[in-house]
């Protein structure tokens, strides 16, 4: 869906550099230093608009929480409940997530989201899904060792897709839920499409895949 045009995005990105962090190669290795802690550093790429990041941050103080969002009239909105939220724990980078390694450090991160990412069904756009696995490596670089990822979709060919990448990458599946509503697991913050989609009863999968033990 096509996002309306934000004309006041660029200054409140300009005005607030504090919510949405400029130029975040710089912190490379150093983003427990950023945050003035050693908690352990949790990154949601395709933040949206916000508001699982922030509920997460909310839920658990004791973690450092990035999100990523590449669009600009949709982070200037995630900014916004970052701003209400008022805690130092939770930060966003207005970015793409091709290059990860050039932000994040190796084994400096402990989970990364992946919530109701784009499908990109045809599979000439197989490259593009964010379980490919060139993303996979990416993401090994940057997680600690036993680091896992966890998948949010309404998707069910995303998610099939999705569960027999991480097996091939060699990664181990440490929850596959067929049904995360039905589950009733009550640490799950949802996301806006998450709350849209199970309110016309769609199901909502959920997968953890956890980087194997050994330093990467």
């Amino acid at each position: 869906m096509r996002q309306r045009n934000k004309p006041w995005a660029d200054d409140f990105l300009k005005e607030n550099p504090h919510l949405v962090i400029p130029n975040p190669s710089k912190h490379k290795d150093n983003w427990q230093t950023f945050f003035g802690n050693d908690h352990p550093i949790h990154i949601e790429i395709g933040t949206g608009k916000g508001q699982f990041i922030t509920g997460m941050a909310k839920q658990h103080p004791g973690i450092n929480f990035i999100g990523i969002e590449v669009v600009k009239s949709i982070i200037v909105t995630a900014a916004q409940k970052v701003k209400e939220l008022n805690q130092d724990n939770v930060y966003l980078l207005h970015e793409n997530a091709d290059d990860l390694e050039s932000i994040f450090g190796k084994n400096e991160v402990s989970t990364i989201y992946l919530n109701f990412s784009d499908p990109w069904p045809k599979n000439r756009h197989e490259k593009r899904r964010l379980t490919y696995h060139t993303f996979l490596q990416q993401y090994k670089e940057i997680l600690a060792p036993g680091g896992e990822v966890i998948l949010k979709t309404d998707n069910k060919h995303l998610f099939e897709y999705s569960l027999v990448s991480f097996s091939k990458f060699g990664m181990e599946l440490e929850e596959v839920i067929l049904d995360l509503h039905a589950y009733h697991d009550p640490q799950n913050v949802m996301t806006e499409y998450e709350e849209k989609f199970s309110a016309k009863g769609q199901t909502i999968y959920r997968c953890r895949a956890r980087c194997k033990g050994e330093s990467n």
